[in-house]
């Protein structure tokens, strides 16, 4: 998984990453009627190139490559994955 956005998003959900994906990678989005059920954003591993332009951008700094998540943070690869899963 090239990137994975983690706890610090929970209850923000600024969506100023979604903004600068380029291949719109980082769900749900303001105008997807999931954006209100959802406590996070997530990014799609099968979609996401790592371009990485969503980490600077992210003002809660919640979204990580996967082999810099912090320790205690491990799960949400699992949790951004079981997004996408529900999706399909």
């Amino acid at each position: 998984m090239p990137h994975v956005i983690a706890e610090p998003c929970v209850g923000t959900k600024d969506t100023s990453c979604v903004e600068v994906c380029p291949v719109d990678c980082i769900h749900p989005t303001k105008n997807e009627p999931t954006f209100g059920k959802t406590d996070q954003l997530y990014i799609d591993p099968d979609t996401c190139i790592d371009c990485g332009l969503c980490v600077d951008e992210c003002p809660v700094k919640a979204i990580f490559p996967e082999e810099d998540l912090p320790a205690p943070w491990k799960g949400y690869v699992q949790i951004n994955l079981d997004f996408y899963k529900s999706k399909g």
